[in-house]
């Protein structure tokens, strides 16, 4: 049975892995600080830290640790089928992470790039969908996001939603992409003047509006290539 034997202010600082990240950031933690803030909590005879501290040893090490099974993970003492899969979940999502790189982000390197990742998503939507890519220095994709979802002909957003999501992010750039329900990519004057007060914005801020695709059926109209930018 799992258990929190102390209250939380009865154990010592040294041994509250989530209070020292906080206070400290993830780097400064141990492996086992790191192992008890994934399995959340002890046994009744032992706090959680104890408990990583346990499995480090017992396992042979973070290194053995990682190439253990479920079952192999439930065989130490105090670590059962939930903690087990927590600790297996953590250790794919460092897999993962390994193996991805900037590499791997998607480049925008034309409008058809914009078009070729977007259409898709958007060309069968009933509303208009009004997407931002948010880009790095060399171009890469580093997120995307919907700031609106307007009716079948309008889509309403404003320049300081875009920026505020292009800064949390961190972006060099962006790309704006919305679809036309009707299939029609053809820029409607408000398609046109958005555009433009996002360019203005952006050049204020400092986050160039790279260009802003209008995605139809089988078909994309960049503005950027037709002049409005």
């Amino acid at each position: 049975m799992e258990s929190s034997s102390l209250m939380l202010r009865e154990v010592p600082f040294e041994e509250r892995p989530r209070e020292r990240m906080l206070q400290l950031g993830a780097g400064a933690l141990s492996h086992a600080e790191l192992l008890a803030i994934l399995l959340r909590t002890g046994t009744v005879a032992e706090s959680a830290i104890h408990l990583a501290s346990r499995i480090l040893s017992e396992s042979g090490g973070l290194r053995s640790l990682v190439d253990m099974s479920k079952d192999q993970l439930t065989q130490i003492k105090g670590i059962g089928n939930a903690k087990a899969l927590q600790i297996l979940a953590g250790i794919e999502l460092g897999r993962r992470l390994a193996k991805s790189s900037y590499e791997e982000r998607i480049t925008i390197r034309s409008p058809k790039d914009i078009a070729n990742l977007m259409s898709e998503d958007l060309r069968y939507l009933q509303k208009e969908h009004f997407v931002c890519l948010f880009l790095n220095t060399k171009n890469h994709v580093i997120a995307q996001e919907t700031l609106s979802m307007g009716s079948l002909n309008a889509s309403i957003v404003h320049p300081r939603e875009v920026f505020r999501a292009a800064i949390k992010r961190s972006s060099a750039s962006i790309i704006c992409v919305h679809n036309h329900p009707s299939g029609d990519p053809t820029p409607s004057p408000e398609d046109i003047s958005l555009t433009g007060r996002l360019v203005e914005a952006g050049a204020i801020i400092g986050i160039e509006v790279l260009d802003h695709v209008i995605i139809g059926d089988q078909r994309f109209i960049s503005l950027k290539e037709q002049g409005f930018m």
